[in-house]
């Protein structure tokens, strides 16, 4: 396609892609020794990738019950990461950036990277061979550049997936989360439950303006359903209960095997799902 772009990093770790949606950055080492041929060649795999989600793309912004016959592996592991969180308004589109972000880590991992980060637009994939460690930024408030935390991965989980959800991100959110951030064993795993997540952090408040999906959208895959435009001034109370919904869901989510933990803040509070320094690693202040 004509609008693929790939440029190689400035410190020669991996390389930025673009094509059409996604901005993709590839980084692999081998044994400290950075990659960014191979990343090169990563970057055409995660062109390639996007194509199969394209093909799809009718069936993709569907809700399904069930996993369609005969799709190729990026459409097949979205519809199969939305199905798993039980969330009935959620299509596979969900999960289309973390569904890439693995498949281009796995590409990486399984031609002998020893580290690989594949970040599709803040859908973070993680590959870690023993004793390798990632670092991983975490804002608290999606809108706002600065890292507010950060989280040291370990190789104790080979593989992570570390994706954020929440008001003022690249979908669209029915809650009021400032952010909403997942651990999960995959990116597609951990993006589709920051979504769902996200979604769940909502009480009825007069300074919540929604509107209907389309209406900021036109082209939305989520037509009908109502999604947060705007935030005014909270009550306490408010900002409780919200919390307490999205955490329950997140809860449930580790429960259910499918993350191993999350994140969750609306403006100022910031609240962690059980045993978080335990499951993943101290949330340290940047």
């Amino acid at each position: 396609m004509t609008d693929q772009l790939i440029v190689t990093l400035e410190d020669q770790t991996g390389v930025m892609a673009e094509n059409g949606p996604m901005r993709i950055i590839i980084q692999a080492w081998d044994h400290k020794q950075p990659q960014a041929r191979l990343a090169f060649k990563a970057a055409e795999f995660a062109f390639a990738c996007l194509e199969q989600v394209a093909a799809h793309h009718d069936i993709l912004k569907q809700v399904h019950c069930h996993l369609p016959d005969e799709l190729p592996p990026i459409p097949r592991v979205m519809v199969e990461s939305v199905m798993a969180t039980g969330e009935k308004d959620l299509t596979p589109m969900a999960a289309v950036a973390g569904s890439i972000s693995d498949a281009v880590a796995d590409w990486l991992f399984n031609r002998g990277m020893s580290r690989v980060i594949v970040n599709n637009g803040g859908d973070i994939a993680i590959r870690l061979a023993e004793n390798e460690t990632a670092r991983v930024g975490i804002r608290t408030h999606i809108q706002q550049s600065s890292i507010s935390h950060i989280v040291e991965l370990s190789s104790r989980h080979p593989s992570w997936g570390v994706n954020t959800s929440g008001l003022g991100g690249r979908s669209l959110t029915r809650g009021i989360a400032s952010a909403v951030t997942a651990f999960a064993k995959t990116s597609a795993l951990s993006d589709a439950t920051a979504t769902a997540i996200a979604n769940a952090c909502f009480a009825r408040d007069e300074a919540i303006v929604q509107a209907m999906a389309q209406t900021i959208d036109p082209y939305t895959d989520i037509s009908g359903i109502p999604v947060t435009v705007k935030v005014g001034h909270l009550k306490t109370s408010t900002i409780t209960q919200a919390m307490t919904t999205a955490l329950t869901k997140a809860e449930h989510y580790i429960k259910m095997g499918l993350i191993k933990g999350a994140l969750i803040s609306v403006g100022k509070t910031l609240v962690l799902t059980h045993d978080f320094n335990i499951r993943i690693a101290p949330l340290i202040s940047a």
